[in-house]
């Protein structure tokens, strides 16, 4: 099957394979945040001193005066309908402030992750071609470290060199400094918008802002990346087919690129669909720590202030990305392997 067929015949059914996991999610998040401990109308008051009626007032809003099936069903027809509920945090619908965070969280998350591929696969290439050197050492002790250190301890080490210390990096309070105005929003990824705009010190400013949660999660997830390509390019030049690319004269380059690295590669895509998980729940901690204005600090916010429904609105908006995600996996498997069906 050629991949214009996957993508015709393979995609549509993967889409609605996924549908009663998402019901599921939705299901599990619902029950989870009517059991959590706590009263979420009374959090909400803006008043101690409130009374029953203000508090009814507010159960009613929220419609927790109904029956659980009830606030259930309501709660899958609002969503059938693209309706997430409303926060109360912001007094926007939920859709609306994911998907005004979302390209913030996107943006750190895809550039953490470029730079953790294209530190990760030269090293575990390197690695794997000189097993036992020094080099290979270096890049064990580095995935270790990587794995050990939780995000918000290597993020606010690096606040504390970078910032405090040697005055190189900007305040870490968001994705442009105080006193710079943003560029006008067209696709909400601040350095497209600023190269859009033309605004090439806006753009640098930006860019600034994003250098220290960018390592800080790419550090994070730069370990299994490396110790997977260095394990899966062990296995590939140990086969017989490199063995007998070597022996007809074919050049080490091309022996590496063309037929080790490209077999090795499954494994490495398979760690990749789980690192931007990682990388989309360690963000929680990294936003917090830069005041990051992603989808992960606006949930962290709302479950903290007991405001539930943008909390199951960033579930579900995460597990529909997790769908998708280990849809392009599963599809950049049969762009490597023609062997693999979807």
């Amino acid at each position: 099957m050629t991949l214009t067929r996957v993508l015709i015949y393979g995609v549509p059914k993967r889409l609605l394979a996924a549908c009663p996991v998402l019901f599921g999610i939705l299901l599990v998040t619902f029950i989870l945040m009517r059991v959590l401990p706590g009263d979420p109308a009374s959090m909400l008051l803006s008043s101690p001193s409130a009374g029953d009626a203000e508090l009814s007032v507010i159960r009613a809003q929220l419609g927790l005066d109904r029956s659980l099936p009830e606030q259930l069903w309501i709660y899958i027809s609002d969503v059938a309908h693209g309706d997430f509920g409303r926060s109360h945090g912001t007094g926007q619908p939920v859709l609306t402030d994911l998907l005004e965070r979302f390209p913030a969280s996107l943006e750190l998350v895809g550039l953490s992750l470029m730079v953790a591929l294209s530190l990760a696969l030269p090293m575990g290439i390197m690695a794997a071609l000189r097993p036992g050197s020094i080099f290979d050492h270096i890049v064990r002790v580095i995935c270790t470290v990587g794995v050990s250190v939780p995000t918000f301890v290597s993020g606010l080490i690096l606040v504390y060199i970078f910032y405090f210390l040697l005055g190189w990096a900007p305040d870490p309070t968001g994705r442009l400094d105080v006193f710079m105005l943003p560029p006008p929003t067209v696709t909400g990824f601040l350095l497209i918008d600023t190269l859009l705009a033309g605004d090439g010190e806006t753009f640098l400013a930006a860019l600034k802002q994003l250098v220290l949660p960018t390592v800080t999660l790419a550090l994070f997830v730069l370990a299994p990346l490396a110790r997977v390509t260095r394990a899966s390019m062990l296995g590939v030049l140990n086969s017989d087919f490199v063995r007998t690319a070597r022996s007809l004269g074919l050049s080490d380059r091309k022996v590496i690129i063309t037929y080790a690295l490209k077999n090795a590669m499954l494994p490495v895509l398979t760690v990749s669909g789980a690192v931007i998980s990682t990388l989309l729940s360690a963000s929680v901690l990294v936003e917090k720590v830069f005041a990051w204005p992603g989808i992960a600090s606006y949930a962290a916010d709302a479950l903290a202030s007991g405001d539930f429904a943008p909390v199951q609105g960033f579930v579900l908006f995460m597990a529909a990305i997790y769908v998708v995600v280990n849809l392009i996996i599963d599809i950049l498997y049969r762009v490597f392997d023609p062997r693999v069906s979807l």
